[in-house]
């Protein structure tokens, strides 16, 4: 696939990622898509391995839905010392224990107190 321009940009949480994938492979699927060269009935013709194996990884690897990974992003941005890319991290990851927090701030170039690190731990146990 050629991409001749970047139109728009964003980071997704894995459930997110699932649901577009889903989408996608739903739509490739329909006979009026239009694929030339490929049989609409057999589903391995009409998936991609690229896509096969990312629809694979995100369904393993995700811990939540869509809608609840966007809600507990929205109250992770509501802490201190936090920004969107953490915060997928975070909704991705799921930490159960502080040392799993300290792991996803590491390249930070501060560290969080006690209070921030429990603060993260209740919005995250919250979806658990």
């Amino acid at each position: 696939m050629i991409v001749k321009e970047v139109v728009d940009e964003s980071i997704l949480t894995l459930a997110e990622a699932k649901e577009l994938l889903r989408g996608v492979v739903a739509a490739m699927k329909q006979p009026d898509t239009g694929v030339a060269g490929e049989e609409m009935g057999d589903e391995e013709e009409v998936i991609r391995y690229e896509q096969r194996k990312a629809l694979e990884h995100t369904s393993k690897f995700a811990k939540l839905n869509a809608e609840d990974s966007r809600a507990l992003i929205g109250e992770l941005l509501n802490l201190e010392k936090m920004n969107e890319r953490i915060a997928v991290q975070i909704v991705n990851l799921m930490p159960g224990s502080k040392n799993e927090v300290r792991a996803i701030y590491a390249k930070e170039d501060f560290t969080l107190s006690e209070e921030d690190i429990e603060a993260i731990l209740d919005c995250v146990a919250k979806y658990r």
